[in-house]
């Protein structure tokens, strides 16, 4: 009974840590070469040249676009630069926020990371002219920034820092760790 009791309990751990894995918040950024409205897709080609089709859902929202409305990816256009932040669920990329990159969308700076601080969601970065600055992380940044981008930023510390700034605030939306 007691061995019994213990691989169910084993069982339901397993399949609810499996289920944790699925909501992983991941980003990347590149070039959008397709927008469906139809079957409710983009397709992104990365810098390394690797497409993602990325379905949406009612939860998409797009930061960096005047025509944008929650749960369509108006203001998402074929050859626009973006930052999406998305799940996987078996081979399905599911996007859940798109962040537009350049002249209308979110401004981009390059830096060492010199602190995260995760409690605060925010990170410090010093440019090439030696200016600090400091960003606050959107929901998703600060969930990537956890996930993935922090790992990357202890190996790397370069990064792209892709940003709002309102009334002086800068906010990070996404963060893309530099190649060695």
């Amino acid at each position: 009974m007691i061995k019994t009791m213990a691989l169910i309990s084993a069982l339901a751990l397993s399949t609810s840590l499996g289920f944790a894995a699925d909501d992983v918040v991941h980003a990347v950024d590149g070039t959008v070469e397709k927008v469906d409205t139809g079957t409710k897709t983009v397709v992104v080609k990365t810098a390394d040249g690797t497409e993602h089709t990325f379905h949406y859902v009612g939860d998409v929202t797009v930061d960096g676009s005047k025509d944008a409305a929650k749960g369509t990816v108006k203001g998402v256009t074929v050859g626009s630069k973006v930052a999406v932040h998305y799940t996987v669920k078996g081979s399905e990329e599911t996007a859940h926020e798109f962040d537009n990159i350049g002249d209308d969308g979110l401004k981009a700076t390059e830096g060492t990371v010199t602190h995260i601080d995760k409690g605060a969601k925010t990170i410090s970065v010093k440019t090439a002219d030696g200016t600090v600055d400091t960003f606050h992380f959107t929901e998703h940044a600060a969930k990537d920034t956890g996930e993935g981008i922090g790992k990357g930023t202890e190996k790397t510390a370069k990064v792209t820092v892709y940003y709002t700034d309102k009334a002086g605030v800068k906010t990070a939306h996404a963060l893309r760790p530099e190649p060695p």
